[in-house]
Formats: C-alpha cells, structure tokens, sequence
C-alpha cells in the first residue's frame, strides 16, 4: 500500500517553487520577447535565485569550526586571567588608598575588555552570517533598478502615436498589447525578487537582515506600483481609442478587471 502524499507547506517558502517560477517566466518572456534585455536579466534573476537556496542553508547552518575555535579563545582568556588573579601579591602597601583605588580601577578596565572580547567572539558568527545575508540582499536591491530601467522608457501613451517623437526618443516598435504584456512581466520579475530575498530570513531571523529584506520587498511593491498605472494608462488609452472609432462607448466606462501591484499575473 503507497503512502499517502503530504500536504503542500503553505508556511514556508518552498526554495525550489520560486527557481521554477522564475524560470518558467524567463521562458515567457524569451518566447515573447527572444531578443530582449528583460530576458538577460530574467535568466540572471534566476540564477540569483538558485544562489540564494545554497546560501540561506550556508547562513542557516551552524559554522561548527568557528564555534569550536571561539570556545578555544574563551577557555585561554579564562586561563590567562585565572594565572594573573593567582600572581597577584597582597601586602600592606595594597590596601593603602592610593594603591588600592589604582588596583581596583586597573581590575574594572581589565574585567571590561576581557568581557567585551568574549562578547565579540561569542558575536563572531552571527555578523558573518548577517554579513553574507546583507551581501545578497544588496545584490537583489540592485538588480530590482535594473528591472525598473527596463520599464522606465515604456509609455503607454506614445505606443498609440500620440505627439511627435523626436530625435532622441527611444525606439517604439511595441504594440499595446506587447507593451501590455512586458510591463506585466516586469512586475512580475519584481515580485518574484521579493520572494527570493524573503528565502534569507525565512530561517534566520535576523533583526538587521530582515530589516533589509523588507525594505528591498517595500522598493519592488513601490515600483511595481508605479508599472501598473502604466498598465492602467495603457488600457484606458487603448480603450478610448478603440471606442472613438467604433463609436461605442468610452473605456472609462467598462468595468476592467486589474490584478493589484506586486502580484503575479496567471501563468499564460
């Protein structure tokens, strides 16, 4: 008798989901738009996103080697102060007050610097860890601008011939419904981001790393925000236009139906 399948996790991130939704919206677009440098960067956040798998289990796991070492600087530390308490010599001239207020504040400066080097040895493998943490998400920070470049020169309101263009302007050879659709892809691309720099905190929480994979979260929900009333433009164009030719009534008044910023549009 097989053994039942296990209910889908639905409270965690499943690191491997998110690679093959990236790569399966990199095929999207390459089918779409083959020779586009929304594609490289696609293909890139995907590797990105394979990184992140080996690096959250790298940061997750307990570096035994640096432990074992810091145990071995404690111990000697100890050691040494135990030797230093053992060679002192108490006499008559230590219980004088000048010689006994110079003892007593050489033993406090000497208490505080063994105790804040134990802190830091004890702190050592945690701000590695964030470090690397940190590394990663300023990776992703990075290419959610490049993504935003992508979609920065796409207007909808050119793409239906309205103004002249003039000598600088950038190249326009998108139909509405191809602007419509890479827009869409960029949010995409942006959402998914988000979701691969959520993998780092998932098992280490961090105070300072989640910090950082929610602001780079609150840049892609911004920014995708800004491309869907690009999408929302480029409909209500459209539809205005279609409507003046045909006569029928105006786009403002149809009801059309548009998925909220930051969410991933059905799967074509």
């Amino acid at each position: 008798m097989s053994k039942s399948a296990s209910p889908p996790d639905y409270r965690n991130l499943q690191p491997a989901q998110i690679v093959e939704t990236i790569g399966l919206l990199s095929k999207r677009i390459h089918e779409r738009f083959p020779e586009s440098g929304l594609y490289r960067v696609s293909v890139e956040l995907r590797r990105l996103a394979q990184e992140s798998v080996v690096r959250a289990q790298q940061i997750r796991r307990p570096n035994l080697w640096l432990r074992g070492g810091v145990g071995l600087l404690v111990l000697l530390i100890r050691a040494l102060v135990v030797m230093m308490v053992r060679s002192v010599r108490l006499n008559d001239e230590v219980f004088e007050l000048e010689h006994f207020a110079q003892a007593v504040d050489s033993s406090i400066s000497s208490i505080v610097f063994v105790g804040a080097a134990i802190v830091f040895l004890f702190s050592l493998e945690l701000r590695l860890k964030r470090a690397r943490a940190l590394d990663a998400v300023r990776e992703l920070r990075s290419l959610a601008h490049i993504i935003d470049m992508h979609q920065l020169t796409k207007d909808p309101e050119r793409v239906t011939g309205r103004g002249p263009a003039t000598a600088s302007s950038p190249k326009r050879s998108m139909t509405p419904f191809e602007l419509g659709r890479y827009l869409d892809y960029c949010s995409e691309l942006l959402s998914l981001l988000s979701k691969t720099g959520a993998l780092y905190v998932q098992e280490f929480p961090d105070p300072v790393a989640i910090e950082a994979v929610d602001q780079v979260s609150n840049l892609a929900t911004d920014l995708s925000r800004n491309i869907w009333q690009k999408i929302m433009i480029l409909e209500t164009t459209v539809g205005t236009d279609a409507s003046a030719k045909s006569g029928s009534a105006p786009a403002s008044h149809v009801a059309v139906e548009i998925a909220p910023p930051n969410q991933h549009s059905q799967i074509e």
